[in-house]
């Protein structure tokens, strides 16, 4: 169910808004008009269709935290034909 926040009350208790964006969007409303939204990160992938890139996990606040093993590189080389 959405939930929805003037500015100011987004602006003093963020915590909240977090936490009710896990359930569902939470509109912040500008002079009583819708003007963000915000939604948990799964929400957002799952309507963009978008997953992150190793490089912006590990960009983030904790990213070298991520355990992660890059698969071993193979390079294949072919003959030259000089003729």
């Amino acid at each position: 169910m959405p939930t929805t926040l003037s500015s100011r009350e987004f602006n003093h208790d963020t915590s909240r808004a977090k936490k009710a964006a896990l359930t569902g969007p939470v509109f912040i409303t500008d002079r009583g008009k819708p003007a963000h939204v915000l939604l948990c990160i799964e929400e957002y992938q799952r309507l963009t269709g978008s997953q992150p890139s190793i490089i912006d996990i590990l960009a983030m606040p904790g990213g070298e935290d991520v355990e992660f093993e890059a698969p071993r590189a193979t390079i294949k080389t072919k003959p030259v034909d000089f003729s």
